[in-house]
């Protein structure tokens, strides 16, 4: 059998294994190169983080609020909904319930 001077037509093996490492290498190399940079970034992201962490200072202190005695409305309410909460919970009966309620609304 008689060799021209080439191949041609499809590579052979060594052409298919050479192309494949290349392509391979390349895809690896790029992969790399993609997450140097988000792990570059995420590390530029916490240290800013950090630098506004630092730099926010405590909230002032809030002077503590005096109690002020609640008018006869508010008063009224909170006490309508004790009532109603000791109700709920099974410490009144309906007819104590009842009762309580008509003494505070009259």
């Amino acid at each position: 059998m008689v060799f021209r001077g080439g191949r041609r037509g499809r590579p052979g093996l060594l052409g298919t294994v050479a192309r494949t490492a290349v392509v391979a290498g390349t895809a690896k190399a790029t992969s790399n190169a993609m997450d140097r940079r988000s792990q570059r970034k995420a590390s530029e992201q916490q240290q800013e983080y950090q630098q506004e962490y630092q730099q926010q200072q405590p909230p002032p202190q809030v002077a503590p609020v005096q109690s002020v005695p609640p008018s006869g409305a508010d008063d009224l309410v909170s006490k309508l909904q004790e009532l109603g909460q000791l109700h709920q919970s099974g410490v009144l009966t309906d007819a104590e319930f009842a009762a309580a309620k008509s003494q505070l609304l009259s």
